[in-house]
């Protein structure tokens, strides 16, 4: 049997798949998998010998709906494909499923509960939705393999031992992964509070802090970097692989809702995300996190929580109240309440 899944981003919602594709592996170890996803995020999948990544190149030869036929051909002419897992559902996803179906493939597409999304941030029904974990998982059900997502480590990054010892070489209280930044400025933290909650740390414990983030957040991280002694910044110096080898060995990691909550959390540490117009309410908190590891302003405070789902949009206040009301103060004494400080 070989699946092609179908998922090609962003990467927080490509690591949602791990835990699937894990629960996948110890139920059918011989199945193969073609992950049609961007190259880049291979390390999600190390540990799988079963699956492939194929990565399409959609500036170029795949490139529009004439693209998107080459991309059929191409798939067919490597491989055979028995199912379609589209867990992507987008016009590039719709297309090629289309084309499979029509030559005979069997499809099976993902149930993204839109309405129901549009009514919780309507305020209609604020109830907490299906994890996307859960949505992919029903996803492959509805295919005939039935499964129950993985509730373990999910990602097993390969990593040059030596190397990490080296990074953790100075022996401290606490190692502390810090991710400050997400997509949209609604899932944001005051960047001002954020240091002074790593300084208020600092300041009780032998501390050394890492910086997670994108090479577009370098420089803003080195600022960062630069007001809170033992600071180490990551960003866009190493590998994707490093990155989740480093997450794996910190006490916890402090994170928006973005993709490094859902990969430390996959990676099986500590993760207590910090959020603001978005809400795990939303289906994707950090997979297997308790709740109260969410920070968040209760929605029966302010009510306008959650506005948003993916965090686009502008504060309909106007004040950002649901991530100012959220001090430093309040978050450290969230910490050392939940033992993890």
């Amino acid at each position: 049997m070989r699946l092609l899944v179908i998922r090609a981003s962003a990467m927080g919602d490509v690591a949602l798949v791990t835990p699937v594709l894990k629960e996948m592996r110890k139920k059918f170890p011989e199945a193969e998998i073609l992950m049609l996803t961007r190259s880049s995020f291979k390390s999600f999948f190390s540990e799988d010998d079963h699956l492939t990544v194929y990565s399409p190149d959609f500036k170029n030869r795949h490139k529009g709906l004439p693209g998107i036929i080459k991309l059929y051909r191409d798939i067919k002419r490597q491989y055979r494909i028995d199912h379609i897992i589209d867990i992507h559902d987008v016009l590039r996803s719709k297309i090629l499923r289309f084309l499979f179906r029509a030559g005979g493939t069997p499809v099976s597409i993902i149930d993204k509960g839109r309405k129901d999304k549009r009514d919780l941030i309507s305020g209609k029904n604020k109830v907490q939705l299906k994890h996307s974990v859960i949505r992919y998982c029903e996803t492959f059900n509805r295919a005939g393999i039935r499964l129950e997502p993985s509730d373990k480590q999910s990602i097993v990054p390969k990593a040059d031992e030596s190397r990490l010892n080296r990074i953790f070489s100075i022996k401290r209280d606490l190692n502390i992964g810090v991710a400050p930044y997400a997509l949209h400025k609604l899932k944001m933290w005051p960047e001002e509070n954020m240091i002074r909650l790593m300084k208020l740390i600092s300041e009780k414990h032998n501390t050394g802090f890492f910086l997670f983030g994108g090479k577009e957040d370098a420089l803003q991280l080195e600022g960062i970097k630069n007001k809170v002694p033992d600071t180490v910044n990551l960003a866009g110096t190493i590998s994707l692989g490093d990155e989740l080898a480093i997450m794996g060995r910190l006490d916890f990691m402090i994170a928006m809702d973005s993709s490094n909550m859902h990969m430390a959390a996959l990676i099986g540490t500590k993760v207590i995300s910090i959020w603001g117009g978005t809400d795990p309410f939303n289906g994707f908190g950090a997979w297997m996190q308790p709740d109260e590891y969410s920070i968040r302003i209760p929605v029966t405070e302010l009510t306008c929580r959650p506005c948003t789902i993916f965090g686009k949009g502008k504060c309909k206040r106007g004040d950002f109240a649901c991530m100012k009301w959220l001090t430093p103060e309040l978050v450290y004494d969230k910490l050392v309440n939940l033992k993890i400080i």
